[in-house]
């Protein structure tokens, strides 16, 4: 790589769901702009994060989850999101978790261009007490693709994520940074303030997180340096709305508190935040309905 010269490129993080996509983005960006939670399918867009080092301008892309279950259009569309990413993108992060490679995890692999660069990325590695089992490991899943780099990390802990960054920029193309030097994200407030509720959905509801939910904000306003939000919450039936709810109110209130305050911290500024929840059936296999809540 000619070091005086500036060099840029999309980068690509997929994976099957729940592997730590979105962890590794967060950490990657050195800021929190996709959510994270233990469930599958908490990622359900394509989330674009932005670092600017130097000459270098990494633009990397958080892809949901590779859907093998729950068919339909929803999953369609997330599965279709991974497809178009990894024809655009110059460097591809597999993601897969140290010590455990699944039928999930072929099923993606299986999607990689035998022509793309693509590093894999062992993650979790501080969760393997043997770290001897790991070169047989990794020698297995080399025999079923040619990638150009193996790193081990763990992105929880931040653990080998700079020399992951080195390793990448060696693969970044020349070309004219993309964003700002101060960018972090692509996406609008307005975006990252329905996701961060959607995340406190997922981590408060627990088992009881009805499947067929998201968010939608039906109004956003900058007054100055305070930020007015009215979300609606969106549930598939008419039996989920108290399981959000909960007795006397209490969860709604608690999920819209914690979203409120990680949204102050985000944007910098006092934050409004008035949420209540509507019913929609059957919006996540339709198609009309997903493009109006932003899945595209």
């Amino acid at each position: 790589m000619n070091e005086e010269s500036f060099h840029t490129g999309l980068v690509a993080i997929v994976g099957r769901p729940n592997v730590g996509k979105s962890t590794l983005l967060n950490r990657l960006v050195g800021l929190k702009i996709s959510i994270v939670s233990r469930k599958a399918q908490t990622t359900r867009h394509r989330i674009t994060g932005v670092l600017t080092e130097g000459k270098r301008q990494f633009i990397f892309v958080d892809t949901p989850g590779f859907q093998t279950h729950h068919r339909n259009a929803l999953n369609s569309n997330m599965n279709r999101t991974v497809n178009q990413v990894l024809a655009e993108v110059d460097v591809v992060l597999f993601l897969i978790e140290a010590g455990r490679f699944s039928q999930d995890d072929r099923k993606v692999l299986s999607l990689l261009p035998p022509e793309a660069k693509v590093i894999l990325v062992l993650n979790k590695v501080d969760l393997t007490a043997d770290k001897a089992t790991l070169l047989p490991f990794v020698q297995r899943i080399s025999s079923e693709f040619s990638f150009a780099e193996i790193v081990p990390i763990s992105a929880e802990r931040g653990q080998n994520v700079p020399e992951l960054l080195e390793t990448i920029g060696r693969y970044l193309p020349e070309g004219e940074p993309m964003f700002g030097e101060d960018d972090i994200t692509d996406r609008s407030e307005r975006f990252l303030a329905a996701e961060f509720l959607r995340e406190k959905l997922f981590r408060l509801l627990g088992e009881e997180l009805p499947y067929g939910m998201t968010v939608e904000i039906e109004k956003f306003e900058v007054e100055g340096n305070l930020r007015r939000i009215h979300a609606a919450i969106i549930v598939d039936r008419a039996a989920h709305k108290g399981i959000v709810i909960g007795k006397g109110g209490e969860r709604l209130k608690r999920i819209s508190s914690e979203a409120r305050v990680e949204l102050e911290t985000l944007f910098d500024s006092k934050v409004f935040l008035e949420t209540w929840v509507k019913v929609k059936s059957g919006w996540a296999d339709d198609e009309r309905a997903l493009k109006s809540l932003g899945y595209d």
